[in-house]
């Protein structure tokens, strides 16, 4: 048994971010709660033995390996600033005791609540609690506040969203999201199958792990079984009550990120003090150096925020406009950019009284012209290959690169060049009046600048499942030929498009693999003329606003000390074969082999998937996901594999999950399943 843990704790000194101070890292405490079990944590405190006010980051990703590098950077930059910063394994996960069942659980928030009550309890601790996080840190943040413990004061919540079911990776629009739901659930499978670090529980470290692996399920069971917005994803979707809320709340986004569209939400619907910031950025902090930028000082911006909350300090933030968003300039369309170019602007509050909506019918002889007339579409179920990531984490080809292919397999509505630029902020909505001929069908909107010579940039986009189209908690199939009208909302954005380029509404009823296809092949008939409508969230004055202040540039703490041993960046490939009509997406997220010299620890992670479909055939739609984790130390060395897979017939789904876990090079666990899910009104 080691130091660690035998006594729960080893300490070092490191080195503060940039005009900060030394700083004490706790490598690992442990802290206990009410019913026993042990969460584990790590610890950034100033060197200065003074209370000071205590950040929070509770999250399943493993703090003594997978996140220890970024960690470094962000909360020993707070703690050398005067803040003693706190990241904790949630239960279940990395270092932690217990078992990991599922996203966002009832125990989570109570645990976080405990967690909040004993870090104010501390000595170094002035009794008042802020919490940060980004994904499902933001979404925690979001959903402790809303239990309100005394000590938390105030909360950043970074790429999250407020609504479970109809923004997360689950589903869109009431659409299955054949690209991420197995993804994410095969992913999240396999950190909750992890074992704690022998390094810090001692020799229990095995125990727990047999523990884990007897208990974790697979996610994507209660998640596909649950396909309507139902009580399940109405748990932790702070959306059902917005006056739960009450501490500040500074909600932040980034125009690749998939859950972009919350800060507006947030900022319209809350009544506690709130502020808004929406960059260019993937899925990521907005002081990371990843694609796409401009980074920006978000650390210092953090500082501004605890201080005035906090510590009562005058930072001017609350004097400052409630939202400020980074208007995008026109590009050329890329899967990834270095930089995506534009102008930092600001709104007063959210809505705000410089965007109005501008309304350009779908007519006969194209957007926002006239002509009545019905248009039929029918795509091929492949339309949807050059989607993209459903959340861009910054890789190589994340993005939608040119949608002229996807144009030509949907039913287009083009404007005439522009006379004047556009600056379009907020959300998009397409109402359309159409039919289907089958009682289950869907219908992706998808919002384009088209450039003078041809090429076309992805805007934004929707997703609706028709028999949703009254609410997504009570679904009803649709009458074949009958003319329904429905309006389908698309992503938030902030983009100027030209004068001189043409905007695009594309229409199909296929989006694969971002939506689970209909059963049976759909033709929808659109009727072009006054009562569809492209809704257009419209800003006015479009240009930079020059009294904005601007950003400092990004800064943070070292990282702590990593060596890439081995490592090949993400990858998006589509096949097709001419003869057999079918498309074959890869997607490859980025594998990696890296040493952590601090605690000898190695890490290789390796995690593809695989979707194909037909042209012709809805019910060939099958999704493959693998995944490979080892860590390694000394003698010690563990890996995990699991291999889950996704098709669906007319009436039900078929997943299977395998995992296989190996200590050494002998197999200690092999386990299988598999679940048929019926469909439900998908």
């Amino acid at each position: 048994m080691s130091v660690a843990g035998r006594k729960g704790v080893s300490r070092s000194a490191v080195g503060g971010g940039p005009d900060g101070g030394p700083v004490r890292r706790i490598d690992h405490l442990w802290i206990p709660l009410s019913d026993g079990t042990r969460l584990a944590a790590r610890v950034w405190l100033p060197a200065a033995d003074t209370p000071v006010p205590a950040i929070l980051e509770a999250i399943p990703y493993r703090k003594n390996d997978v996140t220890s590098v970024a960690d470094e950077t962000r909360h020993a930059y707070f703690a050398a600033h005067g803040y003693a910063s706190v990241r904790v394994d949630i239960r279940g996960s990395g270092d932690s005791d217990g078992i990991l069942l599922d996203e966002y659980v009832a125990q989570e928030q109570d645990d976080a609540v405990e967690v909040i009550a004993w870090l104010a309890d501390q000595s170094w601790c002035d009794g008042q609690v802020g919490m940060i996080g980004y994904s499902w840190g933001g979404f925690a943040a979001l959903q402790v506040a809303a239990r309100r413990p005394p000590a938390l004061k105030t909360i950043i919540t970074v790429a999250s969203t407020d609504d479970r079911y109809a923004d997360d990776v689950h589903y869109m629009g009431g659409c299955v999201l054949a690209y991420y739901m197995l993804s994410w659930a095969t992913t999240m499978h396999l950190y909750a199958s992890l074992p704690p670090d022998p390094a810090v529980v001692g020799d229990d470290w095995r125990a727990a792990w047999l523990e884990r692996l007897a208990g974790a399920a697979p996610m994507i069971e209660p998640w596909l079984s649950h396909q309507r917005r139902d009580e399940y994803w109405k748990h932790g979707s702070v959306c059902e009550d917005w006056d739960a809320i009450r501490c500040p709340v500074y909600a932040v986004g980034g125009w690749a990120d998939g859950y972009r569209s919350a800060v507006f939400r947030l900022l319209e619907h809350l009544r506690c003090p709130r502020k808004g910031l929406i960059g260019p950025w993937s899925h990521h902090y907005p002081h990371d150096d990843i694609p796409p930028g401009p980074a920006i000082g978000f650390l210092q911006e953090c500082l501004r925020w605890w201080d005035h909350w906090m510590k009562g300090a005058d930072t001017g933030m609350m004097e400052e406009p409630m939202l400020r968003v980074w208007m995008m300039d026109p590009v050329e369309p890329r899967p990834s950019y270095d930089v995506r170019p534009g102008s930092w602007v600001a709104e007063p509050a959210w809505p705000s009284p410089n965007v109005d909506e501008q309304e350009l019918v779908l007519g006969a002889d194209g957007l926002g012209r006239g002509g009545v007339r019905t248009l039929q579409v029918r795509s091929p179920e492949s339309t949807g290959v050059d989607a993209g990531d459903w959340d861009p984490f910054g890789n190589p080809a994340d993005l939608p690169p040119d949608q002229r292919a996807e144009d030509g397999r949907s039913l287009v509505f083009d404007t005439l060049p522009l006379d004047e630029p556009l600056a379009i902020l907020g959300q998009p909505a397409a109402t359309l009046e159409l039919q289907a001929d089958r009682p289950l069908a869907l219908v992706a909107v998808r919002l384009c600048d088209v450039a003078p010579d041809g090429a076309s940039t992805l805007i934004t986009r929707g997703l609706l499942n028709l028999t949703h189209r009254d609410d997504h908690e009570h679904p009803r199939p649709l009458d074949p030929g009958a003319a329904i009208t429905v309006r389908v909302a698309m992503k938030a954005i902030g983009q100027v498009v030209p004068a001189g380029h043409r905007l695009r509404l594309a229409v199909s009823q296929a989006y694969w693999p971002w939506a689970w296809p209909s059963p049976e092949p759909v033709t929808l008939t659109v009727h072009a003329g006054p009562g569809s409508v492209l809704h257009l969230p419209i800003r006015r004055p479009w240009g930079e606003d020059p009294a904005l202040a601007p950003f400092q540039p990004a800064e943070a703490s070292p990282p702590l000390p990593a060596v890439t041993l081995a490592f090949e960046s993400g990858g998006h490939d589509v096949s097709r074969s001419i003869g057999e009509g079918t498309s074959r997406l890869v997607h490859r997220y980025p594998s990696f082999h890296t040493l952590l010299p601090s605690t000898g620890m190695e890490l290789r992670w390796c995690e593809p998937d695989i979707f194909t479909i037909a042209d012709d055939d809805p019910l060939s739609a099958r999704v493959e996901c693998e995944r490979s984790v080892t860590l390694s130390r000394d003698r010690w060395r563990v890996r995990l594999e699991a291999r889950s897979t996704m098709s669906a017939d007319a009436e039900q789904f078929h997943v299977t999950t395998e995992l296989r876990a190996h200590e050494g090079s002998a197999c200690i666990h092999s386990q299988a399943w598999s679940f048929t899910i019926p469909r439900d009104h998908v």
